[in-house]
């Protein structure tokens, strides 16, 4: 009797010896029209054992792949699709780069502070004005959503100066922020409604 720990090792366990087998044999097939026939019944024999991963992007495209990973790339045939190279089957994917800019406030968020630049571009009139309202509400809307209590006008306005390099100068004289009560209100609305929709979630999946 041969044990297991005998055999070579399995490139992709998950399929069992008896696949192995079935690879090692189709690849020391000669005639090379028998050897595809013989390879299609080997993938439609992997595709049962995963009938779950059918729906799965690309499955019939994955399950050559694995054949060939199988064969030592050895298996010498017409593949139907572009297998992956024996080269690329270890190389680690490019590094991405961090983002190392720093957010002044992390309340505000980075994104802000570029929509914050784009405004100050922008020309004098109604278009900057509408931003630079919707900029200053948002500015109060995510100050009370990290700080969780009021925060007055005036606050918002001088981050927005301190953010924009003086180039956006607000004052409660001339602009009027939506209250922070009507902001805590609809966020908190807003994470009852949430709470809901994750218990509805919960309960369905316990079903």
């Amino acid at each position: 009797m041969k044990y297991n720990t005998e055999e070579k090792k399995l490139a992709m366990p998950e399929y069992g010896r008896n696949i192995q087998n079935m690879v090692d044999y189709c690849v020391a097939i000669e005639d090379r029209n028998e050897r595809k026939r013989c390879a299609d019944t080997i993938i439609n024999i992997m595709g049962n054992m995963f009938p779950h991963l059918r729906d799965v992007n690309d499955f019939k495209h994955i399950l050559w792949d694995h054949l060939a990973i199988m064969s030592d790339f050895k298996l010498d045939i017409d593949y139907p699709y572009e297998i992956i190279r024996k080269e690329d089957l270890h190389s680690r994917p490019p590094r991405i780069p961090y983002n190392n800019s720093r957010i002044r406030y992390r309340h505000y968020g980075r994104t802000l502070e570029l929509m914050i630049d784009k405004a100050t571009e922008l020309e004098n009139g109604d278009e900057r004005e509408q931003l630079t309202k919707m900029l200053a509400n948002h500015m109060k809307k995510s100050f009370l959503t990290w700080n969780k209590e009021s925060v007055d006008d005036r606050k918002i306005f001088k981050d927005l100066d301190e953010l924009s390099h003086n180039k956006i100068v607000l004052s409660e004289e001339t602009h009027k922020l939506t209250e922070s009560r009507e902001i805590l209100a609809r966020n908190n609305q807003q994470s009852n409604n949430n709470n809901n929709n994750n218990k509805k979630n919960h309960q369905r999946k316990g079903r």
